[in-house]
């Protein structure tokens, strides 16, 4: 692909995500942001995605990550704001699903040049829940197959272990 043809495809891109923003689409893709994160650079975006993992107190600040399904980026807010996130995702809980306006940054100089959100506003949309795993009866019968099959080669083992050698 040549240069020109490069440009007009990246051009097109920028286009839509700036009409978007301008014309009432409201969120961006994390992924979206990461692709054309040269042309977001310092712009205020809106994405919405699950908090994930933890809130990381930083003084008065909070570092959250979100992942929207894409991606996951770090967002910079103020401890407040983090407060309003109730439940984070991981293996037992579906996260709070946020949404959050904010500074774009491809390589933030606050943060040592990682690339990140600094957060306007955020907004819990949907409150998380936790998970509740069920265990197929089929994964249970197959597990205790396989441990009476282990305990059996496992006695076949020591009985061959112990006949003397002639």
């Amino acid at each position: 692909m040549d240069k020109v043809a490069r440009a007009l495809i990246l051009t097109v891109v920028a286009f839509f995500i700036f009409a978007g923003v301008a014309f009432g689409i409201e969120t961006i893709s994390i992924n979206q942001l990461i692709e054309n994160a040269k042309v977001m650079d310092g712009k205020t975006v809106v994405v919405q995605g699950e908090a994930i993992g933890e809130a990381l107190e930083r003084g008065n600040n909070a570092w959250v990550n979100i992942n929207d399904g894409t991606n996951a980026i770090g967002i910079w807010l103020k401890l407040e704001d983090a407060n309003k996130i109730k439940v984070f995702g991981d293996y037992l809980n579906i996260g709070d699903k946020v949404k959050v306006t904010g500074v774009f940054n491809r390589a933030c100089v606050e943060h040592g040049g990682d690339m990140d959100i600094h957060a306007i506003s955020i907004e819990v949309v949907e409150n998380g829940y936790p998970v509740k795993e069920k265990v197929p009866s089929q994964k249970i019968a197959i597990g205790i197959i396989l441990v009476v099959v282990t305990l059996m080669v496992t006695g076949f083992y020591f009985k061959i272990m112990k006949k003397p050698t002639p």
